[in-house]
């Protein structure tokens, strides 16, 4: 019998592969790729302060991670957490809007692989286990945030 947090890796990991074929992505002023927020999530996330909260928490263990908090040697904390908190709060259908660099641009120095951000995605998912966010919850952020990968991986 496999281990749960292995078939739930699984789960995932097949949810964003499945999101990727299946997105149908817009592009934003600032050239992130989109897709359209399903209804209720920002609600879902807890608003602004659950999405806060969360991507506190998110950061706070992402620059401490051993596989991939190198990559946030030179990042300042705060602004990272603002930016992602703007995206996240964007894309799951709030009332933010992201004003920063498109993912392409942002990531085009940072070497990163499939297994970074794999490790990124497992991070993210332990942030929100954390906070209590309900796992079909997190596949609908997941899924808006899988088609980024394209953008993200840099290192094929």
């Amino acid at each position: 019998m496999m281990h749960p947090k292995t078939l739930n890796a699984q789960v995932v990991a097949l949810a964003i592969a499945l999101s990727g074929l299946l997105a149908q992505p817009a592009f934003s002023q600032t050239g992130a790729v989109m897709t359209t927020a399903p209804a209720g999530l920002y609600q879902a996330l807890g608003e602004k302060p659950g999405i806060t909260r969360l991507v506190d928490d998110f950061v706070n263990r992402v620059v401490k991670d051993p596989r991939i908090g190198s990559h946030f040697k030179d990042t300042k904390p705060a602004a990272l957490k603002e930016s992602l908190t703007d995206q996240f709060c964007q894309l799951s259908g709030g009332p933010c809007k992201y004003e920063g660099a498109d993912m392409k641009s942002a990531h085009a120095d940072m070497d990163i692989n499939k297994g970074h951000f794999n490790a990124l995605v497992e991070v993210l998912q332990s942030a929100m286990d954390a906070q209590g966010i309900p796992f079909a919850q997190q596949n609908r952020l997941l899924a808006l945030l899988a088609p980024m990968h394209r953008d993200v991986i840099t290192q094929r």
